[in-house]
């Protein structure tokens, strides 16, 4: 499991490597809430693919090794004891707005400028996604029961709309 200490210090490593990295997924959501709601089994960040040479040595350097290679859309890396991060590269324009490859080239993910926004992790300021970009990125696949939580948490706090 990743917790919140984890999630600080990774940032930490990554912003002192150079990298600008969001945090997405399960964390993602409890950094727009600012408080851990549930487990977290892995960490979720997306970066600009032209730092990932920096991530990689950050994250190689803290003990990290590469486990599962899905380039160009994802990548994990994995440390002793199971601890996972998954990285998904940005390629990120002049206006702050962001692509990232998806399984069908003709139809990348999409992240408008204002999905970059701030959070909080265990009492520290972290980037993050945005709730509405978090919402986009539920969609199209069965939920999962951490799915189900994340998006009910999404909508007592923020008023959303979701689809399940």
């Amino acid at each position: 499991m990743v917790d919140a200490d984890e999630v600080v210090r990774v940032l930490g490593l990554l912003r002192r490597a150079g990298a600008e990295v969001w945090v997405g997924g399960g964390w993602g959501i409890d950094a727009l809430v600012g408080v851990q709601t549930r487990d977290h089994r892995d960490l979720d960040l997306m970066h600009r693919r032209e730092q990932e040479p920096a991530v990689l040595a950050a994250l190689v350097g803290a003990g990290f090794v590469e486990s599962l290679d899905l380039r160009p859309v994802r990548f994990v890396v994995t440390a002793p004891g199971g601890r996972e991060i998954d990285l998904h590269p940005l390629v990120v324009a002049g206006d702050g707005s962001a692509v990232q490859a998806s399984g069908e080239p003709e139809r990348p993910f999409v992240y408008p400028a204002s999905c970059f926004v701030t959070g909080t992790v265990g009492g520290t300021a972290v980037p993050c996604l945005s709730a509405a970009q978090q919402v986009y990125f539920h969609q199209g696949y069965e939920p999962t029961e951490r799915d189900r939580h994340d998006m009910a948490l999404l909508r007592r706090v923020f008023g959303i709309v979701t689809h399940f």
